[in-house]
Order: C-alpha cells, then sequence, then structure tokens
C-alpha cells in the first residue's frame, strides 16, 4: 500500500518490540508446562502499539502552522509531510477503496478518508480513541 505505507511509516509503526529473551538451548521443559508456552509465544515478532494521538500532537507541537488534524485529512497530511493536494487524496482513497459515489464529492471523499485513515491506523495496532473512528 503506497501512500498509506508511508503514514504507518511516518508514526512510527512496524517497528518491532525488544526481542524476549528466550531460554537457552540446553533447557527442556515439560510438554505442558507454562514455560513452553511462554517459549512458543516468542517466536512471533512483536510489534509495538503506536500512541498515534501522542505522536500527531507532538508533531503539531514543532510544526510551523496551526492544523486542524483531528478533522481535516489534508491537515492530516500536511502534519505528517506528505503531499495534501486533491491528487494525492484521490490516490490514497483509490488505494483504501473509497466508493465511487464518494469519490465524486470531495468533501464527502475527505471526511471519509480521514475516518477511514484512522480506522486503519487503529486496525494496524495504532492507539485511537474510539470517538474518532
Amino acid at each position: 500500500m503506497g501512500l498509506f505505507n508511508d503514514i504507518l511509516n511516518k508514526l512510527g509503526f512496524g517497528k518491532k518490540a525488544a526481542p524476549t529473551p528466550q531460554p537457552s538451548e540446553n533447557v527442556t521443559f515439560a510438554p505442558d508446562s507454562p514455560a513452553s508456552d511462554t517459549a512458543a509465544q516468542t517466536d512471533a515478532p512483536a510489534t509495538e502499539t503506536v500512541d498515534v494521538v501522542a505522536q500527531l500532537e507532538a508533531m503539531a507541537s514543532s510544526h510551523p502552522e496551526p492544523l486542524n488534524w483531528k478533522t481535516s485529512i489534508v491537515d492530516l497530511m500536511k502534519l505528517l509531510g506528505l503531499d495534501s493536494s486533491v491528487t494525492a487524496r484521490k490516490a490514497l482513497a483509490t488505494e483504501l477503496g473509497c466508493p465511487a459515489d464518494k469519490m465524486a464529492d470531495s468533501a464527502q471523499m475527505n471526511s471519509w478518508l480521514h475516518k477511514t485513515v484512522l480506522q486503519k491506523l487503529a486496525d494496524n495496532g495504532g492507539n485511537v480513541p474510539p470517538e474518532w473512528l
């Protein structure tokens, strides 16, 4: 996912958490012991939860202009340092599957796009307040 991937990267998604220590190779566990379950769980790569609001507020505090990123997709994209032109927003909307009827009206597309971006951030492990979704 091109543009949405850029959003994820700007917010620090996909960074692996510190690895969980593995038991040494010469230690054996009984098949039903809790330690063997823990060892099996550490094989999956862990990712940290991203506090989306904290990240965006930190960016906003150092941004040269005030932005209404909580409700505006244009301002959210500006805050992230991304192209916020109508062409870029249409490309992002297409990438995220915006319905054709909303694509025909830029205000509806922008509203749908802002809500969808926040929802997809939450779906990817972002901590987004439920009232924003």
